[in-house]
């Protein structure tokens, strides 16, 4: 009796799954509601995987006997819920790439802001030491096709809410918990319990022999820990106080405890700077020792490492004015960190999809730091709203070359530009990479 498995989604982590499903001898089937990528189209044809796009056909999904579900299909899907009401288990592309791991290990890292740069990062470290690893999930290849086509030792896996939310088993070794801020509530019924509680669902398998790094100066994951019950070893990091084990800064001295390993540093020898990466170091060191690599091999990676695209990536200095892309920030937090290591005059791109945003929290960093707000998005009503009162200049645009013309017209020689749009980018872009590019592309034509 053969196993149906039905994928809704034709992404990467969808075709991932597709492969994975088919490479153990499932019958897989492919549903995607919108068009499928040229790309991904094209490796379901190579590995003879049925597929439709542009609909979701009932018969053909409702036959399941076990449905993947990409991550960004919300629980309100029409589909979703005759699969959850015919009682056809539901998990998530990560619980799926699991389940044929084999002996690898995983480390999982999740949070609010930072996550790619601290996987990017470990990887980084992993890489250096030698280590036989790969960058998964919500970074690069997902985790089952890695599985499926190029299997390792260990995984180091970029994880979203949304991916721990259908998980069964899935269980990390080390799991890495950055910080909770208020992320996508419009997929969480507005309530913020429920974010947090998906964000701990990282450490639900978790076993005594596995290790659990943490924020310690995160009021959110403070209050929730003593809550639960947890069965793993903590590692906490902190830039307010010493810990036994775990990670802190002093001064500027990082310092690094697990088990007979110490490790010290500098902040000043790091490759990424301000405060919020340097939480992202210490995370992304404390599961390097926990791994078992040399503190020659993790200072050596952490002086070296150069940032992710689409993150505070500088592009260009025109007419002494600098020009720094952040598409990646997608979120009200990410645009506050951003904001916090500036120290020039600047002028901010704000704008996209609304996730449920709460502006206030960056407004007092607005007064102090930014100029000149220019929206880029389709309704700009609410930042408008936010900081009319507080922001001399507010300027509406709806494409990158607009956004960047009208910012270059505002700044003067030793003012910054930045691309820190604190929304999602689906309005009037494909992707934060999309958005990231053009905005680019428009700076080099300036």
């Amino acid at each position: 009796m053969s196993h149906r498995l039905v994928i809704l989604g034709g992404g990467e982590s969808g075709v991932g799954a597709a492969i994975l499903g088919k490479k153990q001898g499932y019958e897989v089937f492919v549903s995607d509601g919108g068009s499928i990528k040229p790309t991904y189209k094209q490796e379901l044809f190579d590995n003879g995987i049925d597929f439709e796009e542009g609909q979701h056909t009932a018969e053909n999904i409702l036959n399941a006997d076990e449905v993947v579900k990409s991550p960004g299909i919300p629980e309100k899907n029409e589909m979703i819920k005759q699969i959850r009401t015919k009682g056809i288990p539901v998990i998530s592309e990560i619980e799926l790439a699991y389940r044929f791991k084999g002996d690898s290990k995983i480390v999982a890292i999740t949070g609010s802001n930072g996550k790619s740069t601290t996987t990017a990062l470990l990887y980084h470290i992993c890489q250096t030491a030698g280590m036989e690893s790969a960058m998964v999930g919500n970074i690069g290849i997902s985790f089952a096709k890695q599985v499926a086509l190029d299997p390792k030792p260990l995984y180091v896996a970029e994880i979203s809410s949304f991916q721990l939310d259908d998980i069964k088993t899935f269980r990390a070794e080390i799991a890495v918990l950055l910080n909770i801020t208020e992320d996508h509530l419009d997929r969480y019924a507005y309530r913020f319990e429920n974010y947090i509680n998906s964000k701990f669902r990282i450490i639900e398998n978790q076993t005594e022999q596995d290790h659990f790094i943490y924020c310690a100066d995160d009021e959110v994951i403070m209050q929730k820990i003593p809550l639960l019950t947890i069965h793993t070893n903590p590692l906490p990091f902190s830039m307010k106080h010493e810990v036994k084990k775990g990670g802190y800064i002093k001064g500027d001295q990082m310092m690094l405890r697990i088990q007979e390993e110490r490790v010290s540093m500098s902040i000043y020898d790091f490759a990424l700077k301000g405060k919020h990466n340097n939480y992202n170091t210490m995370a992304a060191g404390i599961a390097a020792a926990t791994l078992g690599i040399r503190k020659e091999k993790i200072r050596e990676a952490v002086n070296d490492f150069r940032s992710l695209e689409h993150r505070m990536e500088f592009v260009a200095m025109v007419r002494g004015v600098e020009f720094i892309n952040d598409s990646k920030a997608t979120n009200v937090n990410s645009t506050w960190f951003a904001l916090e290591s500036m120290n020039k005059p600047t002028v901010l791109v704000l704008g996209g999809t609304d996730k449920g945003n709460d502006y206030g929290l960056i407004a007092d960093l607005i007064k102090e730091k930014v100029k000149a707000i220019v929206c880029m998005g389709i309704d700009n009503k609410k930042i408008i709203d936010a900081f009319k009162d507080i922001v001399p200049v507010i300027v509406e645009t709806d494409s990158a070359k607009k956004a960047v013309n009208a910012s270059f017209k505002l700044a003067t020689k030793g003012d910054v530009v930045i691309l820190s749009p604190a929304c999602a980018s689906f309005d009037l872009f494909k992707n934060y990479e999309d958005r990231g590019t053009q905005f680019k592309e428009a700076v080099k034509e300036l």
